[in-house]
């Protein structure tokens, strides 16, 4: 279906970058920031877009960053049910989790920054509003959203398996230093 009213771009926008301020918004989609704001409010009313944060920098208006909400954004609970149906015994394997959500992606023989490039386009096919930025000790990589937040207090081991999808893509040790905590914040794993 091709972009075609502001809603839609905006919508699009938020989708791609996973959170902005109607600021970068309207930079990004060349529009005035008054325009982005009316089409701001009216999603967040629909309840297609919320307020994911708010950004209070120097001085002045504090900044709201908005988000796809929730149910606009998706989850991945179809496709990790299809990986546990296809576990063959009765316990948990973290790293067939991990080769599953993958799928075969050739990750082997890349530089590292297409690796990163590649693996942060995958994780968003699943929802993870995933970016990565370089770090004076090495990569990391950001989940804006946990596709499994649904069931994932009763199932801290999925944690354990998004470490072992960054460990398979990348080569390297990976640390979880940051963690979505009920919905809020975002998950940050360092990669040494």
């Amino acid at each position: 279906m091709p972009v075609t009213t502001a809603r839609q771009r905006v919508l699009a926008q938020l989708n791609k970058s996973g959170r902005a301020s109607a600021r970068e918004l309207a930079r990004t989609l060349r529009m005035s920031e008054a325009n982005v704001r009316h089409h701001l409010r009216v999603l967040a009313s629909d309840g297609r877009v919320t307020i994911a944060s708010i950004r209070a920098e120097g001085r002045g208006r504090p900044e709201k960053v908005f988000s796809l909400s929730a149910a606009l954004a998706g989850d991945n609970l179809a496709g990790l049910a299809e990986a546990l149906l296809r576990v063959e015994d009765s316990t948990l394997n973290v790293e067939r989790l991990a080769n599953h959500v993958l799928d075969s992606v050739p990750f082997t023989n890349l530089p590292v920054t297409r690796r990163l490039a590649l693996l942060v386009a995958k994780l968003n096919e699943r929802h993870y509003q995933a970016r990565w930025e370089a770090g004076a000790e090495g990569p990391r990589v950001i989940f804006g959203k946990c596709p499994y937040a649904a069931v994932i207090e009763g199932h801290p081991e999925l944690c354990q398996m998004d470490a072992s999808l960054l460990i398979r893509a990348l080569n390297g040790d990976v640390r979880q230093i940051e963690k979505i905590e009920k919905g809020r914040g975002v998950c940050i794993f360092s990669i040494r």
